[in-house]
C-alpha cells in the first residue's frame, strides 16, 4: 500500500518512492551539466555544483512550482563570463545577491503576471530552440580531451552506450513504471562499464567535484557607487533573464501537469536563493527546463523530488564524489538527448498550415534566436515585439465607420473597432468634414479609446468640425475611456455626450 504525507503544500500528495527516486537521477544529472555552466563563465566547477544546491533546495521548499528544478544554467554562466574576466570571482558573488534582490523585488510588486503577455508561438520558439540547445550541447561529449571528434572503436562504444541508455528510457516505461526509467538506465550503463571495464568518458573526465559543505562568504567588493554600477548591469540582466526562463519553464509544467504554478511566489523564491547562492560561494542560476521535465516525466510531482536532488547533489559532493567520476558520460549524454527530444514541440509541426502565418514567423525567429544565439531572454522579448506589431497592424485595419443620418439630419458615425496609435489615420480618413451636417455623432458602441493617440485624434476631428461650426456628440463611451478623456481634459476639449442606458449594459460586463 502506497504512502503519501503532504509536505510543505496540504494540495500536493507525495508518493514517497516515486520522489526519492526521481530526486536521485535528477541529482545524477545535475552534475555535469552544472560543472560545464561553471566552466563556461570561467569559474571554479564547485561554485556551478554549489549553485546548483542552494538554487535547487530553496526553491523546491518555497518556489511556486512543486516538480521544478533550478540551479546553475547556461544562459547565466553567458551573461557573467565577461564580468568573470574582468572583475574577477568576488564580483561574481555580488552581482548574483543583486540579481536576488532584484528578483524578489519583482516577486512582491507582483510581475509574475507580464507573463501573460507572453504569446503561445513564442512559447513553442522558445521550447523548440531550447531543445535544439540541450541536443547540441550534447555533442562536445563525442569529442576527445583535445576537441578532436571521436573515431573508431571509442566512438562506436560511446554510441552504443548512449544508444542503449535511450532504449532503456524509451521501453522500460511501456514494461514498468515503478521506478523511473532514467535512473535504471544510468544504473545498468554504470554497471556496464564497470563489470566489463569498458574504457569510456566519465564525469571524471570533465572536473573534479569533491569539496566540502558551501562556505559562508560576503563578496569581498568595495563598498562604493563605482563597484555597484559595475555589478548592476549585470545583475539586471541577470534577473530578468533568470525570471523570464524560470516563468516559462513553470508555464510548461504547467501544461504537462494539468496544474497551475504560482509565477510571483517562484521569482521570489528564485530571488531568496540566488541571494543565498552569492553568500555561500555559487555562481546563482535559475530554474532548468531539461532537468524538470526529467523530474516530471519520471513521475515527480511534488517539493520532496527536488528536495532529494539538491541533497544527495550535496551528498555526492562531500562523500561520493570518487565513485560518482566513475559515472559514464554516455548514460548522461543518452538521458540530455531523450530529454532534448521530448522538450521540443513536436505538434507544432501539425500547427504550421493551421497558424496564422504571423505566428509561424514569430515560432521560427523565437527557435532560431534560442538556438543560434542561445540567448533565451532576448529570443523572448522579440518574439513579444514581434506578436505586439502584428497584433496592433491587424487591430488597426479592422477599425471602420457606419454612416447614417437621424430623422433631425444629424449624420451618426457608427465606430467599429478599437481606437489607438495604429489606427488613428483610418479613423480620421472616415469623416467627410466640409460635407457633413451642423450636427454630428461619433457612437463608440462597439469600440474603445485606448491610448493618448486615440485622445490626440479626438481633439483634432473635433476641431476640424469646430472651425467649420459644426458640433460634435461623443456617445456610448465606456468608463475607462471616460477616464481617459477627463485625464487629458487639460490638454482636449471634446464634447461628451451621457448616455445612461450606456452605463448599465457595461455594469452587466
Amino acid at each position: 500500500m502506497k504512502k503519501y504525507l503532504n509536505l510543505f503544500d496540504l494540495s500536493q500528495k507525495v508518493d514517497y518512492k516515486i520522489e526519492i527516486l526521481s530526486g536521485l537521477t535528477v541529482a545524477l544529472a545535475l552534475i555535469p551539466e552544472a560543472v560545464a555552466f561553471a566552466l563556461i563563465a570561467g569559474l571554479s566547477p564547485l561554485t556551478g555544483l554549489y549553485a546548483a544546491f542552494v538554487m535547487g533546495l530553496v526553491t523546491s521548499i518555497f518556489g511556486g512550482r512543486p516538480g521544478m528544478i533550478s540551479g546553475a544554467t547556461g544562459a547565466v554562466a553567458v551573461i557573467l563570463v565577461t564580468l568573470a574576466q574582468a572583475e574577477g570571482i568576488e564580483y561574481i558573488f555580488a552581482t548574483v545577491v543583486l540579481a536576488g534582490i532584484i528578483q524578489m523585488a519583482a516577486g512582491f510588486l507582483k510581475l509574475g503576471k507580464l507573463m501573460r503577455l507572453v504569446p503561445h508561438p513564442v512559447i513553442f520558439g522558445f521550447v523548440n530552440g531550447l531543445a535544439i540547445i540541450i541536443f547540441m550541447s550534447q555533442l562536445d561529449q563525442f569529442k576527445d580531451s583535445t576537441g578532436a571528434w571521436l573515431s573508431g572503436n571509442p566512438l562506436y562504444m560511446f554510441l552504443g552506450l548512449v544508444l542503449v541508455t535511450m532504449l532503456i528510457i524509451w521501453g522500460l516505461p511501456k514494461l514498468s513504471k515503478a521506478i523511473p526509467a532514467s535512473l535504471v538506465a544510468i544504473l545498468t550503463i554504470f554497471g556496464v562499464v564497470v563489470l566489463l571495464g569498458i574504457d569510456t568518458k566519465t564525469v571524471g573526465d570533465i572536473a573534479s567535484i569533491e569539496g566540502g559543505f558551501p562556505p559562508f562568504h560576503v563578496p569581498g567588493i568595495p563598498l562604493t557607487f563605482e563597484a555597484f554600477m559595475i555589478i548592476l548591469p549585470y545583475a539586471g540582466i541577470m534577473a530578468g533573464v533568470g525570471l523570464i526562463e524560470s516563468l516559462l519553464t513553470l508555464n510548461i509544467i504547467d501544461e504537462i501537469t494539468e496544474t497551475r504554478g504560482r509565477g510571483n511566489k517562484e521569482a521570489i523564491a528564485q530571488g531568496a536563493a540566488n541571494i543565498l547562492s552569492g553568500f555561500f560561494s555559487g555562481m546563482g542560476g535559475c530554474a532548468m527546463i531539461g532537468q524538470s521535465l526529467i523530474n516530471i516525466s519520471s513521475g515527480a510531482r511534488a517539493r520532496l523530488s527536488g528536495i532529494v536532488a539538491s541533497v544527495m547533489l550535496l551528498v555526492f559532493i562531500m562523500f561520493g564524489a570518487n565513485l560518482i567520476e566513475r559515472m559514464p558520460m554516455a548514460a548522461l549524454t543518452g538521458l540530455m538527448i531523450m530529454v532534448a527530444i521530448g522538450t521540443f514541440e513536436w505538434a507544432s509541426f501539425g500547427t504550421i498550415n493551421k497558424m496564422p502565418k504571423s505566428d509561424i514567423f514569430v515560432m521560427v525567429v523565437v527557435t532560431l534566436v534560442t538556438a543560434v544565439l542561445h540567448n533565451l531572454a532576448l529570443a523572448v522579448v522579440i518574439g513579444v515585439i514581434i506578436a505586439a506589431l502584428v497584433f496592433a497592424w491587424d487591430n488597426a485595419k479592422r477599425i471602420r465607420a457606419r454612416k447614417r443620418f437621424d430623422e433631425e439630419g444629424a449624420k451618426h458615425y457608427e465606430i467599429y473597432g478599437p481606437l489607438f496609435f495604429g489606427s488613428v489615420t483610418v479613423f480620421n480618413s472616415k469623416f467627410d468634414v466640409l460635407n457633413d451636417p451642423d450636427v454630428i455623432y461619433i457612437d463608440f458602441r462597439e469600440s474603445r479609446v485606448v491610448d493618448m493617440s486615440a485622445i490626440e485624434a479626438l481633439n483634432k476631428i473635433t476641431e476640424r468640425y469646430q472651425k467649420v461650426g459644426k458640433t460634435v456628440h461623443l456617445k456610448y463611451l465606456s468608463p475607462d475611456c471616460r477616464a481617459l478623456l477627463k485625464n487629458a481634459e487639460a490638454i482636449i476639449d471634446v464634447n461628451v455626450l451621457d448616455d445612461p442606458k450606456y452605463k448599465l449594459v457595461v455594469d452587466r460586463i
